[in-house]
């Protein structure tokens, strides 16, 4: 049994389905993308891994009634080949590049979901069946699968001309251009400066094949591996001079001008790649990027999982990160303390922010006693007699 029969089985791959489904905006629903390789560059992969990388970390959090199983698969294994952690960076990887992906469920013989997989928007096209679009996918094997649009999920950004999937990435295309062209002039400019030339005047070569001949002999014998770095040549060469490359390269500012557009293409900047970001820095980066894409994959996830009556009953699937976790030790340390002496989190919440394991009873909350409400801090000053207890013992 391959890997296709086992997470789709046989039920609807052989279905065979009618036209494209028509969107409301008259929208072709065969998906393609930039043929330039928007993964294949050195830096828009950076940009793509760093994204995904760090939507690794979020964690499932399941809410509502009979959800144990799907706390269950979305803490261990989303399908049989990827594991929480490598789904969620595999659906956003896909995203960031191709500006959408699909998530199909992994059903049963029952067509009881139990599982999910990230499908890229370059395998997809929607048709119709009965009046209803459907997704059909294609594998690189050739084999192919269909069913209900409904039932999956999708998140996307730069939705545009679709009322499903994002647009492609041709408005990166001139960027992209440049930055290829800058990459093989600082190649082809490293190449010149680690090269030797000499120029020389030769006599006695009458023809043109024997002056070919000498000059491949001199190349062989002075500037092959074996020469040494010594020049030896006959009395028949005169005015032997080296010259010396000088390779023009790419203008830093320049450059820093095409990295910035990639950059702010995917909501990148130096820092984030490098992981120098922390405090409100990362907070910015998690805000503008990352959130909204947990929110797309959690909304997405909770439509494709539960019926309308578990959603009204309140189930739900949260992808979410602890923030704190990615602070500097100064601010875990402070937000901890004073948070903790609130009573705002308990003693397991800090352990949380520090990735400490819990505490027997460390859900409790405290707060400090000498905090008193406004309206009451006269009684904190001016006590109230206890009743049979002497007012000048009280004021003591």
């Amino acid at each position: 049994m391959g890997a296709f029969t086992k997470l789709f089985g046989k039920g609807k791959a052989a279905k065979q389905l009618g036209g494209y489904f028509k969107m409301l905006d008259g929208y072709t629903p065969v998906f393609s993308t930039y043929d330039g390789g928007v993964y294949e560059m050195e830096l828009t992969r950076s940009c793509i891994h760093t994204f995904a990388n760090h939507c690794s970390k979020l964690t499932p959090v399941v809410s509502g009634a009979n959800t144990k199983a799907q706390k269950a698969l979305l803490d261990g294994r989303p399908n049989p080949f990827m594991t929480s952690a490598q789904f969620v960076y595999k659906v956003a990887t896909i995203y960031d590049a191709q500006n959408t992906c699909f998530i199909v469920p992994v059903l049963d013989g029952f067509e009881k979901l139990i599982g999910y997989y990230p499908v890229n928007p370059m395998q997809v096209e929607i048709i119709e069946v009965s009046g209803e679009p459907w997704l059909r996918y294609t594998f690189r094997s050739g084999q192919k699968a269909a069913i209900e649009l409904a039932r999956c999920g999708v998140v996307s950004k730069y939705l545009y001309s679709s009322d499903i999937k994002g647009e492609n990435n041709a408005a990166l295309r001139p960027t992209l251009q440049l930055l290829n062209v800058q990459n093989q002039g600082i190649e082809e400019g490293i190449r010149n400066s680690a090269s030797f030339r000499f120029m020389a005047t030769v006599n006695n070569f009458a023809k043109a094949e024997d002056l070919k001949k000498e000059r491949k002999k001199f190349v062989a014998e002075n500037l092959g591996p074996d020469s040494g770095g010594l020049a030896l040549f006959p009395n028949t060469y005169t005015n032997v001079q080296q010259i010396k490359s000088q390779p023009e390269i790419v203008d830093p500012e320049q450059m820093q001008i095409i990295q910035t557009r990639v950059l702010n293409y995917f909501g990148c900047n130096e820092d984030v790649l490098q992981n120098k970001t922390v405090g409100d820095a990362w907070s910015a980066y998690y805000e503008g990027k990352i959130e909204p894409f947990a929110l797309q994959l959690s909304q997405a996830m909770t439509c494709m999982t539960f019926t309308r009556a578990e959603l009204a009953r309140g189930n739900s699937i949260m992808w979410s990160a602890n923030r704190l976790q990615y602070m500097t030790n100064s601010d875990k340390l402070q937000v901890s303390s004073q948070m903790f002496d609130r009573g705002i989190l308990s003693t397991n919440d800090v352990m949380d922010i520090w990735q400490l394991p819990h505490v027997p009873d460390g859900d409790k909350r405290y707060i400090r006693k000498e905090y008193a409400e406004i309206s009451k801090l006269d009684q904190a000053v001016h006590p109230q007699p206890v009743e049979g207890e002497d007012e000048n013992d009280a004021g003591e």
